[in-house]
């Protein structure tokens, strides 16, 4: 058997996709392999030293690589090179291969799932930190993964990896797994949900009777392949009842919402398995201040609170906060995910009032006008300054909600959530309901 630290050792690699994840894995396989890098778009590449590395497409085809490693961000079946890697299949690998073959001796917590995978990864990072234990936070939230500097045996990885990064992994295997839950998303790049969730559950089928693995056993996607698949892994059923006197000493207000409730059930169950100080938990959790864009409350007064839910980009993830909240002034708008769907019923929106927005708005308003009260709009500004209008004009003795939670994604305005979250802000403090 090879050494796992040999495997890419003195190797002939392609690097397909510079972005983060790209220049970072290349930083690292250059000294010890020949390393080859395309990208579909050579223009749109910052870095002129990157840029003058990269290998026309006709030239791919007149070599061969021990291995192609995949960015995240490309999708096989609509890149340029989608015929080449489709012949050449078994090559692909991802940066999380090239890490777990060097650092297969440390501890990675790796934490997928539809909703809430970043503040999971975040609060899990916070507390072990604030208990002295040298972690890393890296993948889709923090760090490049093979960025990380000055690692020891000891060191700790927190990894948020996304359905794109497991399904490319051919090596990786994750310590303990995390899931924290499964609804439709990303069904325009995996074909269908049975895809999306096999993509998922890959994350613990392949470990092994030395690993653990964290999900709802009563999740009703996931339980399909708990039932198809033998697993070697220790299963933790982290149920929606798990450590309720725990979350119940929880003051802090970020935690309230049904959703970021559950996720904070899989913190527990892994603070048990690293025995951790319960109540240095609880404090580091209490002090929590949230992340940008993501269930982010950025006014809070007596008659109203505003959420900028600006990472919600689609139907589940903004059901996540809408189930613990009432007279709500909802911002809906963007790119619709292929078959999102809107699963509340018609009672459970009864005091939601959506103010639809943009170019898409004809699918928003397909899915919700049977299940309660809408307008349209042009844009993200006139819909806020409707909502702005309708609160100022009707003087409601009950608190109100506006919550901007796009349950579609940015790109049809906006380069990514984080600008357009930042834009709604802007919007909001021009309509200051105190002028």
């Amino acid at each position: 058997m090879i050494e796992k630290k040999k495997i890419f050792f003195k190797k002939k690699i392609l690097i397909y996709g510079l972005g983060k994840t790209g220049i970072s894995s290349y930083i690292f396989l250059k000294k010890n392999n020949k390393v080859y890098l395309f990208d579909d778009d050579k223009k749109a590449i910052s870095n002129k030293r990157i840029k003058k590395l990269i290998i026309n497409k006709s030239n791919i085809f007149k070599d061969t690589y021990d291995y192609i490693l995949i960015s995240p961000g490309i999708n096989i079946k609509k890149c340029v090179l989608k015929e080449y890697i489709k012949k050449n299949s078994k090559k692909i690998i991802t940066d999380l291969d090239i890490f777990y073959c060097n650092y297969y001796d440390n501890i990675n917590i790796s934490i997928t799932g539809t909703n809430g995978k970043s503040t999971t990864a975040q609060i899990l990072f916070n507390v072990l930190r604030d208990q002295k234990k040298d972690v890393r936070l890296v993948g889709n939230i923090g760090n490049a993964i093979l960025n990380e500097k000055k690692i020891s045996r000891k060191t700790i990885f927190v990894v948020e990896i996304s359905s794109y990064q497991i399904e490319y992994s051919k090596y990786f295997k994750a310590n303990y797994a995390v899931i924290l839950n499964i609804s439709p998303d990303h069904l325009e790049r995996h074909g269908n949900l049975y895809n999306y969730i096999k993509v998922k559950f890959k994350l613990v089928k392949n470990q092994t009777n030395k690993d653990f693995a964290f999900f709802n056993i009563k999740n009703q996607y996931l339980k399909k392949f708990l039932n198809k698949y033998k697993l070697n892994t220790k299963i933790i059923d982290v149920s929606d009842k798990s450590f309720t006197k725990d979350i119940n000493k929880i003051k802090n207000p970020y935690f309230y919402t049904r959703g970021n409730k559950e996720n904070l059930r899989f913190i527990f169950s892994l603070a048990n398995k690293f025995k951790l100080n319960k109540n240095y938990l609880i404090n580091t959790i209490n002090n929590f201040k949230g992340l940008n864009f993501r269930q982010q409350v950025i006014y809070n007064s007596k008659k109203l609170t505003v959420i900028n839910d600006s990472k919600a980009t689609s139907f589940s993830s903004s059901i996540n906060i809408l189930k613990s909240l009432d007279q709500v002034y909802w911002m809906v708008g963007g790119i619709p995910k292929s078959g999102d769907k809107f699963f509340m019923t018609k009672k459970q929106c009864k005091n939601f009032k959506a103010y639809i927005y943009g170019k898409n708005k004809f699918f928003f308003i397909k899915q919700l006008k049977s299940k309660l009260r809408y307008e349209s709009f042009q844009n993200m500004r006139s819909a806020l300054k409707k909502i702005i209008f309708d609160i100022k004009s009707k003087k409601n003795i009950f608190r109100n909600t506006i919550l901007f939670s796009p349950s579609g994604a940015s790109f049809d305005t906006y380069k990514n959530f984080e600008e357009r979250g930042k834009k709604f802000n802007e919007f909001f403090e021009y309509f200051n309901l105190k002028k």
